[in-house]
């Protein structure tokens, strides 16, 4: 049984707005031009979430301690509901993910949004991570070679 695209495709860009930097969001935002309205359902709000962690990704959990988070809810006038959770302090983060989230299930912005937001944001997060793993990948050291070359 395959899960619905659209339920994985709102994972994956509130996934991607949440880790996103907050003033890059918010340019790309504002670059939007006019967008619908909304009410703010629930005022973003800081509270702290308990984090677990597995050894290796795969053993068992254990608690690693608390994160701040932030959240927010919003409703357009069409009735769409969005929902945002970002790791910090944050509220504007907050409340502006929940409000792409309410606009991105509107038939009518999903490929705009997609193509604006969430592609150059998520492009950038792949260039991130590829700096880090190749600055981490520079450090690496092989002791096999390291001793072989001292001739043990």
């Amino acid at each position: 049984m395959s899960p619905n695209p659209s339920i994985e495709r709102r994972r994956r860009w509130l996934s991607v707005l949440a880790k996103a930097p907050s003033t890059r969001l918010q340019a790309l935002w504002q670059a939007l031009g006019a967008t619908p309205s909304y009410v703010v359902l629930r005022r973003p709000e800081i509270g702290l979430v308990m984090v677990q962690g597995r050894i290796s990704g795969t053993g068992a959990p254990f608690c690693t301690g608390e994160m701040t988070v932030t959240r927010a809810a919003v409703r357009l006038d069409g009735g769409e509901m969005g929902f945002g959770y970002v790791g910090g302090r944050d509220t504007r983060h907050a409340e502006t993910v929940a409000a792409i989230d309410a606009l991105g299930q509107r038939a009518d912005w999903t490929e705009r949004l997609e193509a604006e937001l969430v592609t150059p944001l998520a492009r950038e997060a792949e260039a991130r991570h590829r700096l880090i793993a190749a600055r981490a990948a520079a450090t690496k050291v092989d002791f096999f070679t390291v001793a072989r070359e001292a001739g043990t």
